[in-house]
């Protein structure tokens, strides 16, 4: 695995090269350039453009899947029926360890109290472990998002590992996503129709209301934007009340 210099002149040689490219065609080109590389998934409400994306180029392509144990069961049907439809072939789905999960979160109320250390536990520290032996990994994040995510590039570094960060759809506004989805006829998954854009943990995700941002419900009334898998500096992103 490359170190941290390598890895940031890797990143500006394929956003160079990938510019003015197409989200399929950088989708491509991680895949085929990047080494190693696995798609990560929540299976939320847009997530099927990247899942039908990497279907079309490769259903081989590793997916990973982080069931938190506190998902909907809505997400929970939706994985299966997606993966099915799609023929995906090489699903990972990956849990906290028992062991963990019994020694922090016993009652399953660390939500409650600290929902920084229940992300550690239900999310990145089984991501990370996942993701070991990846040279990189796809995420659908898109700049439209959040303010901490507005100068988004196709490809970044990461620097808990280090390894790439590939982001296809850093351009596309929310009229692309819902353009891809119609015309390939992709299924939605069955919160958004009520009122729920951005989908997480059920303790942890609310309905939007009218005129809401759409990370409105995420982690609602706190000063939180992201579960901590996306980092910056190696810290949790904390930037707004909208989550």
């Amino acid at each position: 695995m490359l170190d941290s210099s390598a890895l940031a002149i890797k990143a500006d040689r394929l956003n160079t090269r990938y510019k003015h490219h197409s989200a399929t065609s950088v989708m491509q080109g991680a895949l085929q350039d990047a080494g190693n590389i696995a798609l990560v998934s929540s299976f939320g409400a847009e997530s099927v453009v990247l899942l039908h994306m990497t279907a079309v180029i490769d259903k081989m392509t590793p997916v990973i899947f982080i069931d938190t144990q506190m998902l909907f069961t809505e997400t929970l049907v939706y994985q299966t029926e997606v993966c099915e439809r799609l023929g995906l072939k090489n699903v990972h789905i990956i849990q906290a360890a028992e062991q963990d999960v019994a020694q922090e979160d016993p009652t399953g109320a660390l939500h409650l109290r600290d929902t920084d250390a229940c992300c550690a536990l239900r999310k990145i520290r089984p991501l990370e472990n996942a993701l070991a032996g990846y040279d990189g990994w796809i995420t659908g994040r898109k700049r439209f998002q959040s303010g901490t995510r507005a100068a988004l590039d196709f490809f970044e570094v990461e620097d808990r590992a280090p390894r790439l960060k590939v982001n296809p759809l850093a351009h596309w506004a929310p009229d692309d996503v819902r353009a891809y989805m119609e015309e390939n006829r992709l299924p939605r998954h069955p919160l958004v129709a009520k009122g729920y854009p951005s989908i997480g943990c059920s303790p942890c995700t609310s309905a939007v209301r009218p005129g809401e941002d759409p990370r409105a419900g995420r982690w609602r009334e706190q000063t939180k934007e992201e579960c901590g898998i996306h980092f910056e500096n190696g810290k949790f992103v904390r930037t707004g009340a909208s989550a």
